[in-house]
């Protein structure tokens, strides 16, 4: 290899890391500005013990600073790195630092709320901090391009890009002070799992020998899941937390972000703010000693309360000290614990428009990644986004306003976010109704797809783009999605391809229903899953709406009811039900109704509580008057049998229909009963005869069956031998999806039953599934038998595809869906292309209430 090609191949190596780490994620970067910075004199003692452990050269450690939002710990991070940042390894070098890289994580941009680029990102920094090993890295990565891929594995990651490196450098440090990395907001990171790793990972990674003494500071909110991960057998004893408690004289007895001593700082950070405020406003009063300490008492221990204060009152556009004399208000109302979200009500409240400041506000908040206001107020459309810029000027305490209208419009903190991630933290009456952000942004989305995006194949595309920008996303070939949607018959449009899709990923809400009436519905209900699903308790339970029923007049309908699992649908208890209505009537008038009445299933339908009542009907008695016309057989066929045919074979099960039927060629014939009645008291009998006897074949699907199995002699018979066997037949599932089976199942004798396994054979079939969706049901998989059974049917395929239906979805976000995407099964499931599909869609489904109850006045 020359060496022209060879520095050639470095510099590309090179450029292709330098394009993968994410500038926006280092401490000083210009996507984070304003730079949160501890002021002179504030966080003394806190200050000292963090760097007092950076530079024990004994061994490395994990140091975790942890506290709730908004008490300064992006701040103390930053002043750390920055004071990092000057100190040289040793006094000779000129370019290596002891700051050898920081990752801030923030939710607010795509490539900073994940683990995927971390290592990428601080191995770029490392090598740029110390050349001698950027020959090693270039090389490493030459060799395993697929190490910068984000979905790449953490373990390969963090031994390829982050081990080897600091290996590289044990002996060019020997003797030097350690090292220090800086990683802030844990908790920012999307992925618990990811996160979880990561600690673990690090952790590991500092026990390796023959590394340079490290240490890593990190900061989180303390929640449980970063707890837990800190926690770990092998984490822990490399850690130092932060709270700590201290001994010594004129030192706090508790170093931490929250402590005693923070009020003195906020103090500090109020005076020094007003004193800069004066000087630019001469003719401002510079607030009284008592005033300042009201103001610092009531941010409750909190920067983030003081800053805003400090933000409002000097926003640029309102008088300060007015401004001053609300905030002096809020303080006497401020309670402990209420400082943050108190202050976002008032601040909404000087707005002109709150409500409308409230959204504006929340949709920055739920951008994944910023925009600048021009393109937020493209995006939101001519309605919604006429005043964008107006009512965000309005807030300038909380939402960061570039001068360059080319730089994306932030908020300031997380707790903004919080605040508007659920209406009930604001207090404000205008905001009670309020659409969600997510709602709001895939209404626009949508209306722009619509306007900008006519080509089918141009929207496939951007379906899949949108799938590679997806945080936990693997891409997928348009070409899937293609045939995925092959059986459309209209021309595609975003919006009906987008609900085409929700309703295939298992979204089989009410509000989705009307879609089935468009042509590509029934074309779907053409295609095996759609004739599947017709069968399932939805699929039933639609057929009885007036969107079912007419669709069962339609050519698609009619040759639906001629298969198989139309013919059995036909004679359960829906399809009995929708034979009695006008529609299911004028359809046995039809030829093909009357062919079913002479099947093997019609005849016994006919002997059934539901047929005898059809006999009774006028189209009944019509059918029974007809007769088969011999002479137009061929020769050697059976003769059709109709009805004054069925009244010769039958007639012993003939129940009253009320008058005398007057039979052509027949003399007039009186119906024999020798069968009981529906007018005597059959239910007497009920534990002295076989069910069969008493209800024909299908009869406990019957109305009067049913009432006999919520008596106590059906539900003692149920507790037998022959009513478990019975459960588990097709009749017997069948009632299990019935509002009776339903509440049967609540019952204590229901609970011991699904127990059983034929509960369990039940369970893991259509109509158990959509057990599962109802609440009951989701009730039941958080009780200890049905986490157990859940566990067990989760390893099948089956189970896993029950995960992409929305009862799945719904339970993934339980905590026991939690629990299980941990184990192994569940992180080989996030693995997956349908997990990866599922992920995606989320997001649509989310938001298709709202998108359905706007009506199309709002999609232009």
């Amino acid at each position: 290899m020359s060496q022209d090609h060879f520095f050639g191949s470095f510099e590309g190596t090179w450029e292709k890391l330098s394009q993968v780490a994410v500038k926006g994620a280092e401490y000083d970067s210009r996507e984070r500005r304003p730079h949160p910075k501890c002021l002179q004199g504030t966080r003394v003692d806190l200050l000292n013990y963090i760097h007092r452990l950076l530079d024990d050269r004994e061994k490395s450690r994990l140091i975790w600073l942890h506290g709730t939002a908004g008490v300064g710990k992006s701040a103390v991070a930053f002043t750390v790195a920055e004071t990092m940042r000057d100190l040289k390894v040793t006094e000779e070098t000129r370019v290596e630092k002891r700051l050898v890289g920081t990752f801030f994580f923030s939710r607010k941009h795509t490539k900073r709320c994940t683990t995927g680029y971390f290592f990428a990102t601080l191995v770029y920094q490392l090598a740029s901090n110390f050349p001698s090993v950027r020959e090693d890295v270039n090389r490493t990565i030459r060799d395993n391009p697929a190490l910068l891929d984000p979905d790449k594995s953490l373990r390969d990651q963090v031994e390829a890009l982050f081990i080897q490196p600091l290996r590289r450098l044990q002996l060019r440090l020997r003797g030097c002070p350690p090292l220090a990395f800086v990683v802030d907001a844990l908790d920012e990171c999307t992925s618990e799992t990811e996160l979880t790793d990561l600690i673990l990972y690090l952790a590991r990674a500092l026990c390796e020998p023959d590394l340079p003494v490290a240490h890593i500071l990190l900061t989180s909110r303390l929640e449980s899941h970063i707890c837990k991960a800190f926690q770990n057998a092998e984490v822990c004893p490399r850690v130092c937390e932060i709270p700590v408690k201290t001994f010594g004289e004129g030192v706090a007895a508790t170093i931490s972000l929250d402590g005693a001593d923070v009020d003195k700082d906020i103090y500090i950070f109020l005076h020094h703010s007003f004193k800069e405020l004066q000087s630019r406003h001469p003719d401002f009063p510079q607030p009284s000693r008592d005033e300042l300490e009201r103001l610092a008492s009531r941010a409750g221990r909190r920067f983030i309360v003081a800053s805003t204060m400090m933000k409002f009152i000097d926003d640029g556009d309102s008088d300060p000290r007015d401004q001053l004399q609300v905030m002096l208000d809020l303080a006497s109302e401020l309670l402990p614990g209420t400082e943050v979200y108190k202050l976002y009500d008032r601040i909404l409240s000087t707005c002109a428009d709150p409500k409308r400041a409230y959204r504006h506000l929340s949709i920055v908040a739920a951008l994944a990644d910023p925009l600048p206001i021009s393109q937020l107020s493209k995006l939101l459309g001519p309605g919604v986004g006429r005043d964008v810029e107006t009512a965000l000027v309005q807030l300038r305490s909380v939402v960061d306003i570039p001068t360059d209208g080319n730089l994306p419009v932030n908020i300031y903190h997380s707790s903004v976010r919080d605040y508007v991630s659920d209406p009930s933290n604001c207090n404000l009456s205008q905001v009670r109704e309020i659409p969600s952000p997510h709602s709001l942004l895939a209404h626009s989305s949508f209306r722009l797809m619509m306007k900008e995006i006519p080509e089918s194949s141009a929207l496939l595309d951007m379906l899949s783009e949108l799938k590679e920008h997806s945080r936990a996303m693997k891409s997928q070939d348009p070409r899937g999605l293609k045939e995925l949607l092959s059986f459309l018959v209209q021309p595609p449009k975003p919006l009906s391809v987008f609900v085409s899709l929700l309703w295939l990923r298992g979204d089989r809400s009410s509000d989705l229903e009307p879609w089935l009436g468009s042509q590509d519905g029934c074309a779907w209900l053409q295609t095996p899953r759609g004739t599947t699903w017709l069968c399932t308790l939805g699929g039933e339970i639609w057929l009885q709406t007036q969107g079912g029923k007419d669709w069962l007049q339609t050519q698609g309908g009619m040759g639906w009811l001629q298969i198989g699992a139309g013919k059995r649908w036909l004679w359960s208890l829906g399809g009995s039900i929708w034979l009695l209505t006008k529609g299911g009537n004028d359809w046995l008038q039809t030829q093909q109704g009357k062919a079913s009445l002479q099947t093997h299933l019609g005849r016994q339908w006919l002997e059934s509580v539901l047929g005898t009542t059809w006999l009774g009907s006028q189209g009944g008695k019509d059918w029974l008057k007809t007769q088969g016309k011999r002479d137009q057989v061929p020769k050697g066929d059976c003769p059709p049998e109709i009805g004054g045919d069925w009244v010769l074979r039958n007639g012993d099960w003939l129940p009253e229909v009320g008058d005398e039927v007057q039979i052509p060629s027949m003399q007039s014939w009186t119906p024999k009963r020798n069968r009981p009645l529906l007018n005597q008291n059959w239910l007497q009998h009920a534990q002295e005869m076989n069910w069969r006897e008493i209800f024909g074949p299908n009869g406990l699907l019957t109305l009067e069956g049913e009432n006999w199995l919520q008596c106590p002699g059906g539900r003692t018979w149920l507790r037998t031998q022959r009513g478990e066997d019975w459960l588990g037949t097709i009749g017997g599932n069948s009632w299990l999806g019935t509002q009776g089976g339903r509440r049967w199942l609540q019952m204590p004798d229901g609970q011991n039953w699904l127990q059983t396994p034929g509960a369990q054979n039940w369970l893991e079939t259509q109509d158990g599934q959509d057990w599962l969706d109802t609440k009951r049901g989701r009730d039941w998989l958080e009780t200890k038998r049905g986490r157990d059974w859940l566990q067990g049917w989760m390893q099948t395929l089956d189970g896993r595809g029950w995960l992409q239906t929305k009862g799945g979805r719904d339970w993934l976000q339980t905590q026991s869906g939690r629990d299980w995407l941990q184990t192994p099964y569940g992180e080989a499931w996030q693995a997956t292309p349908a997990a990866s599909v599922w992920v995606t869609m989320e997001e649509f489904s989310s938001t298709l209430e709202t998108i359905s109850d706007s009506g199309p006045c709002q999609m232009s």
